[in-house]
């Protein structure tokens, strides 16, 4: 989980690119198959008031957890953003590991910025193909939110049953 077209920590750089740009951008130049879940993706799964209230409804204790820490986040992106809840964004790579169906992917060539003064650890994404360059990374764009919110509950009702039952 990483980059994306826009940022959060800067206007143009996602936190976990910014913190490192220069360890990003040798992974992004290299030959290691990339699969990119940025901000673009990881801000169509919001955690809201109602997708809270289902997970609520999950009677174990992997759930109140997961509740809790949605309600926290949720509440800081509203502080912060203005968010009507908070993003999830690492479970969307665990998400596309067990189901990659749920997502709309595209392979783009990405580069990181760490040379600009207002746009360091930008991951630069040549959505439209100007750069000439390679694509070198598969891009996560879209997701089913659906689809992604009712196999998040299934894995919380099957992992906290599995507890309940130890």
């Amino acid at each position: 989980m990483g980059g994306g077209t826009f940022g959060n920590w800067t206007p143009a750089a996602e936190f976990n690119i910014f913190v490192d740009a220069e360890a990003a951008k040798v992974v992004y130049d290299s030959s290691v198959p990339v699969t990119m879940f940025g901000l673009d993706v990881t801000h169509q799964v919001i955690a809201t008031k109602d997708i809270i209230e289902r997970v609520n409804k999950i009677d174990n204790e992997i759930a109140v957890f997961v509740k809790e820490l949605l309600i926290f986040f949720g509440e800081a992106y509203k502080d912060h953003f203005g968010f009507n809840g908070g993003p999830i964004h690492d479970a969307c790579t665990t998400m596309y590991l067990l189901k990659p169906e749920l997502f709309k992917t595209e392979y783009l060539n990405v580069t990181v910025e760490t040379k600009g003064e207002y746009s360091y650890g930008m991951t630069v994404v040549d959505t439209l193909s100007v750069t000439g360059r390679e694509p070198n990374t598969n891009v996560a764009l879209g997701v089913d939110t659906d689809a992604f919110w009712t196999l998040f509950e299934e894995i919380l009702i099957t992992f906290g049953d599995k507890d309940k039952n130890e």
